[in-house]
């Protein structure tokens, strides 16, 4: 598998890399359920580097800073305490990690299991969920990314979840609702810009069932165990979510969110009539039309474009 980048970088993998892509039936699988693990992706010198590079962003290191800091943006801080921590565009403030993030062969995956030729960057959010038992904000309520991506026309777009260890039950890994990316969503105008760590999750927990019941279906929860190394991915409308770290080391991880080549900017309507703002309409460069370019390379970088 090769092509080529604008700048004329090839997208290319080993002979070792390409056994490890989504065979056919695995992409079927991922098309019925949702979700699919990866065979393994990152060696341990990586993990070990975007670990490294995880603790000089927390110390305060940036390659480079935001132009402007739009006003939902996840950016935990020394101050904010022992909390879950979320760092929105790491891939763009850590070039280290930014780096690691684009290895192709991830890029390749993605666009296997979404049946699309190119796969860019969405969004990139380092995550640190502290071993405190008890800790509110570790438990992560049920919710689909692409609720709060309503600003985009893809239906193609995924999340790589990529933990720097293995990744276990007993540290609050990531679980999924088989299947719930067939589901239409339950009429009622839930709000998108309620951000889900902000909202009661016996809320959602009641929203997720209601939307079980309107599509005819029950909710089947599947924990997903993550060696080190493997990445976990999910469609845009897999409910998700992940428990209490009750192991004695943090969980690291980041949540890589992907977006395929045909997806753009929509503007789109709250039901007050608002329109809704995603954190990069603030911070992307503007297309011909005015619009925010969700391919802007500097944000949106291309991770693979197939022949």
């Amino acid at each position: 598998m090769h092509t080529t980048a604008p700048d004329s970088a090839p997208f290319a993998l080993t002979a070792r890399e390409s056994v490890r892509l989504p065979s056919e039936p695995d992409v079927l699988r991922y098309a019925d359920q949702g979700w699919f693990l990866s065979q393994r992706i990152f060696t341990d010198s990586e993990l070990d580097a975007l670990q490294e590079a995880s603790e000089r962003h927390y110390a305060g290191h940036r390659d480079r800073e935001l132009p402007t800091h739009p006003p939902r943006l996840a950016a935990w801080q020394p101050s904010d305490g022992p909390v879950q921590r979320h760092n929105d565009y790491i891939h763009y403030e850590s070039n280290a990690i930014g780096a690691l993030l684009r290895k192709p062969l991830l890029g390749a995956v993605a666009a296997r299991l979404a049946r699309v030729r190119e796969i860019r960057v969405f969004q990139a959010t380092l995550i640190y969920k502290p071993p405190v038992a008890d800790e509110p904000s570790n438990v992560v309520p049920w919710h689909f990314d692409k609720h709060y991506w309503q600003t985009c026309t893809s239906d193609r777009m995924l999340t790589a979840f990529v933990p720097f260890h293995d990744c276990t039950v007993q540290m609050g890994t990531i679980t999924m609702v088989d299947g719930s990316h067939r589901w239409q969503e339950a009429p009622g105008g839930d709000d998108s810009t309620r951000h889900f760590a902000a909202r009661d999750p016996g809320e959602l927990e009641r929203l997720l069932e209601a939307n079980a019941e309107f599509n005819g279906a029950r909710v089947h929860r599947t924990t997903v165990e993550i060696p080190r190394g493997h990445v976990s991915f999910h469609h845009c409308r897999t409910y998700h979510g992940s428990g209490p770290n009750r192991s004695d080391r943090p969980r690291r991880a980041v949540s890589l969110h992907l977006q395929d080549g045909d997806n753009r900017y929509r503007r789109f309507t709250r039901p007050d009539g608002e329109p809704v703002v995603y954190n990069h309409d603030a911070v992307v460069r503007r297309t011909p039309e005015g619009q925010p370019d969700y391919a802007d390379p500097d944000f949106c970088p291309v991770l693979w474009r197939d022949a």
